[in-house]
């Protein structure tokens, strides 16, 4: 694993930013447009994904972190049921649907395996200068 120093070092984090773009290109489609509740329910849980990565990050301890981490994986599992729910609604195409689901699996399991690593190893946190 390479050297992480900033929070955009980490990869999860890099996916989550991705993810996060990818919603709010289909959340501004017309379809989306009346659907206040379901956009801005999906955009926030993008969003608390990478804002829990980055969080956790900064706080300077792997029990934290992991903690974080772990609200972040819950976040992506919320969206993923959100995507159903825009799916159903005729928001989005099973296609834009099976490539949104795809993605947030990815960051899930980025997620899922750095907290698994730091379950394990000696990192301890962010470093303040």
């Amino acid at each position: 694993m390479s050297k992480i120093e900033k929070f955009e070092d980490i990869e999860a984090w890099q996916k989550a930013r991705d993810l996060t773009r990818e919603i709010y290109r289909v959340t501004n489609q017309e379809s989306f447009v009346r659907d206040f509740s379901l956009r801005d329910q999906i955009r926030r849980a993008a969003m608390s994904v990478m804002s829990n990565i980055a969080e956790g990050f900064g706080r300077g301890g792997n029990r934290e972190f992991i903690q974080f981490l772990s609200v972040a994986k819950g976040s992506v599992s919320e969206l993923q049921s959100q995507l159903y729910i825009a799916l159903d609604a005729g928001h989005i195409t099973k296609e834009q649907f099976q490539q949104l689901y795809s993605l947030a699996e990815l960051t899930g399991n980025l997620i899922g395996g750095f907290i698994r690593y730091l379950s394990t190893s000696e990192y301890k946190g962010a470093k303040y200068k």
